[in-house]
């Protein structure tokens, strides 16, 4: 069985509710709840790969 590493921000939703923004299992990676933003606006609308490369 592979093992599970879950990645923190440090959001205060993580420790509330048990919530990690990225899972690794394997060789595979989960994202939620992750955007591309700043503090005004968000970055590369439309854009998939802009995002990502924000994220």
């Amino acid at each position: 069985m592979a093992s599970r590493l879950n990645v923190f921000s440090g959001a205060h939703w993580e420790q509330q509710v048990g919530y990690a923004r990225a899972v690794r299992m394997g060789d595979r990676i989960e994202v939620a709840g992750t955007t591309a933003t700043d503090k005004e606006t968000i970055l590369h609308p439309g854009d998939a790969y802009g995002q990502t490369r924000v994220i």
